[in-house]
């Protein structure tokens, strides 16, 4: 990355709103998203895309932030899509016109952004994307240069609720922690530190290759190389010089040195155990998925699946498969078509059954030609009368045209000529 950068931020409101408050359970606040991009470069311009008609109160917090609100006029036909074109064009146009514009941040959790983060890639610019990880795809998490996640911005205590949850969540009987949780907005759990050492081992191999010295902003750069989706917050620590420090305590890497020029390497062993993986949390979850399958058909909560997903697997634990909410686990589920999400305002994240327990239909196998059946000859009982000949004759053979002259020449006599009279 360059070391001074002049970023274009640009908000898709419309989903980064829903969103959050889908998951969350919260007002969207861009402030929280512009103080995070104030720490990584220079804000230079700021624009939010939305139908502001319909949204009167966000309009306030937008001009308090001198963001410029973009209006998008939908059209007769409901287009969805057209808050996302008009984004993607104004940011290419940006990165033509402005060339000391060298970062764009995209403020969503759309995947159809996944073009645009490439071609700025591709333009050599440095791209950022705000958005939440219980609903932003894992494939645009991992195809920018750094994903900042909304659930790490959230300050804990702070008590900001969108809508209140139903009462029906009390008459399910779920957890009153868990309740409290949602309810204040608070940060999610925080993961182990074992999560974090396979990255950490990995950056460090690279850096020891490249015959550089591990220092803290370096061997941070380069986590985020190799996963952009890394957050120091996800893991309690307000600063990767925090976080730093919380692997040297749980004696996961050595540390030398003092004055911020830390040098970190790696130490002999590795955790005596290994994190497990993301992908194997997905079997218990398709077990629970198939047997509450038609309760799916129309769709469920993600607070009941939650609860389905306690109650047939008990020792069940997010943290220690790498997610730190049960939407998050929900969100890459959805990237690998086990299931699919919806959000609403109303009831929250609907959960429907994904792609792969709907397979595509075998292709039809082109008919078999009807084969004729011939018609044996019937028996001729002696006595009865039939239509066919007792005993038919043989077939006359064919005669050849030389057969003909044959039997021709051989039938004829000649007779002699008569003399005439002299």
């Amino acid at each position: 990355m360059q070391d001074r950068l002049n970023i274009a931020v640009f908000v898709d409101y419309d989903n980064i709103e829903i969103g959050v408050k889908s998951t969350l359970r919260r007002e969207f606040d861009v402030s929280l998203a512009l103080s995070a991009l104030k720490e990584r470069g220079d804000i230079v311009a700021k624009f939010a895309y939305a139908n502001w008609g319909r949204q009167e109160g966000a309009t306030r917090q937008m001009a308090e932030n001198a963001v410029q609100m973009v209006q998008r006029i939908p059209s007769p036909r409901g287009d969805k899509n057209g808050a996302d074109i008009n984004l993607a064009l104004d940011a290419l146009e940006m990165a033509f016109t402005h060339a000391h514009v060298n970062a764009f941040a995209i403020v969503s959790g759309d995947s159809d952004f996944i073009p645009l983060v490439n071609k700025l890639k591709e333009y050599g610019k440095t791209v950022f994307v705000v958005g939440g990880k219980a609903f932003t795809s894992t494939i645009l998490q991992q195809n920018c240069h750094e994903f900042v996640s909304y659930e790490s911005l959230l300050e804990d205590g702070a008590a900001i609720v969108a809508q209140p949850m139903p009462d029906r969540r009390d008459v399910r009987g779920e957890r009153p922690d868990r309740k409290d949780r949602r309810e204040r907005g608070q940060r999610p759990a925080p993961l182990d530190l074992s999560q974090a050492m396979p990255l950490v081992e990995r950056a460090l191999q690279v850096l020891e290759r490249r015959g550089v010295q591990p220092q803290l902003g370096l061997l941070k750069s380069t986590m985020l190389q190799l996963d952009p989706a890394f957050s120091e917050r996800a893991y309690g620590a307000g600063s990767f010089s925090d976080f730093v420090e919380k692997l040297k305590k749980a004696e996961f890497i050595n540390v030398s040195g003092s004055g911020g020029r830390y040098v970190i390497e790696r130490r002999g062993h590795a955790p005596d155990k290994a994190a497990p993986k993301p992908e194997e949390a997905l079997p218990m979850l398709r077990d629970m998925l198939e047997t509450h399958r038609m309760e799916l058909e129309e769709g469920a909560t993600a607070e009941e699946l939650e609860q389905w997903m306690q109650a047939e697997h008990p020792d069940f634990n997010l943290q220690k498969f790498g997610f730190q909410s049960f939407s998050e686990f929900l969100n890459y589920a959805q990237d690998k078509t086990v299931v699919r999400t919806e959000p609403d305002e109303e009831r929250g994240l609907i959960v429907h059954l994904g792609a792969e327990f709907y397979p595509p239909a075998l292709p039809e196998s082109p008919a078999e030609p009807a084969i004729e059946e011939e018609d044996e000859p019937q028996p001729i009982v002696e006595g009865q009368p039939t239509i066919f000949e007792p005993n038919p004759p043989p077939p006359k053979p064919k005669k050849t045209v030389a057969r003909k002259r044959a039997a021709a020449g051989a039938g004829s006599i000649r007779r002699p000529r008569k003399k005439r009279p002299e």
